[in-house]
Order: structure tokens, then sequence, then C-alpha cells
């Protein structure tokens, strides 16, 4: 079993969020694989299936996303998934908008959601679809970043993000198939 796992806040009012990306690819994929988030398990929404010869377990936590690990590590530790068999989908602001990169493990760079998954599953060598938002800048960015990461994408990156979703779709698709490091070698850089 694979475990594409999304990250993201619940409710309406986070929905278009940069810091919900992770949802918004999940949801695009379960629709590509025509998978429905039917059952709640480990605090979050579930969809289960299969693509490409791989049983598949969607999660979306809904815990917010500084303990979004307690539903990564359950669902985890519970189906036996290897760190190398999950794929955490995240928003990166470290990456300008639109760079889409696959990442083996490392640091959590700040990240609440991959801190929590660090604290609760004491693991870090899983993968990593990191979706760039880019980072504010100027002379108070630092305080501009939670309202950065908080804030809806502007409408001008509303106009490109179907197309970033599809990619990143394809991307999660490929690491299915693949493999982490080849679908690496396929798409970094691209």
């Amino acid at each position: 079993m694979k475990i594409l796992c999304g990250l993201g806040n619940p409710g309406r009012e986070y929905e278009q969020n940069r810091h919900n990306i992770g949802f918004l690819v999940l949801e695009a994929l379960a629709s590509r694989w025509k998978l429905n988030f039917s059952s709640r398990k480990f605090d979050a929404e579930l969809a289960q299936g299969s693509f490409a010869g791989e049983k598949l377990l969607l999660l979306k936590p809904q815990t917010f996303m500084n303990l979004s690990g307690t539903s990564l590590g359950g669902a985890a530790r519970f189906y036996k998934v290897e760190p190398l068999d999950v794929l955490v989908i995240h928003d990166e602001l470290d990456l300008p908008y639109a760079k889409l990169a696959l990442k083996a493990g490392g640091g959590t760079g700040g990240h609440n959601g991959l801190n929590s998954i660090r604290e609760s599953w004491g693991e870090e060598t899983y993968g990593r679809l990191r979706f760039g938002i880019g980072k504010p800048t100027g002379p108070n960015a630092k305080e501009q970043v939670v309202g950065h990461v908080l804030g809806d994408f502007s409408k001008e990156e509303r106009t490109t993000l179907p197309d970033l979703i599809t990619r990143a779709c394809d991307i999660g698709e490929s690491w299915v198939r693949e493999g982490l490091p080849r679908a690496m070698n396929r798409w970094n850089g691209k």
C-alpha cells in the first residue's frame, strides 16, 4: 500500500488558502482516479482505491496543519507502510510560485505540518511533493509569512493554478508507478 497525504486545514474558510494546496491536489487526484473521501479514521478524511496495480490510501488530516502528523503517523503505523511508500503534498515557501519539486526526506524547513509529522510519526525519510507558493518580500517579509500562507491564492495565481494542480497530479501518478527516484529524475527541473 502507498499513502498520499495532502496537508491543509479543514473548514470552508481555508479551502483556497495557499497552505491548503495539499488538499487541492489530493482532491484532484481522487477525482482523476474516481475515488471518494467517504470514510473518516485517524482524524482524517480517507479515500481508498488503486492505480497502476498499487493499493492507495489518500489521506486529508482534519486536525489543522500543526497536528497533521497524528493522522499520517496513525495511518502509516496501522497499515505498516514504510516511509518510502508515503508521499506528502505540501506548500513550500522556499520555492517560487508555480515551481513543483519532489524531495526524498530532509528537514522540515519550519513547516508546521512537516514538524508535526516528525514529532508524531518520528519519520523524515518519506517522499514530498513541494508546491512552491513563494514568500513575501520587502522590509516586513517575516511578519507577512503567516498572512501569506493562510491567504488565498491571488487572482493572477488562480489563472495558472488549475494547470499546476494537473501537473502535480501527473507527478503523483509518476510517483505511484515508478517510485520516488525515477519520478524525481523525470520531473525535477521541469
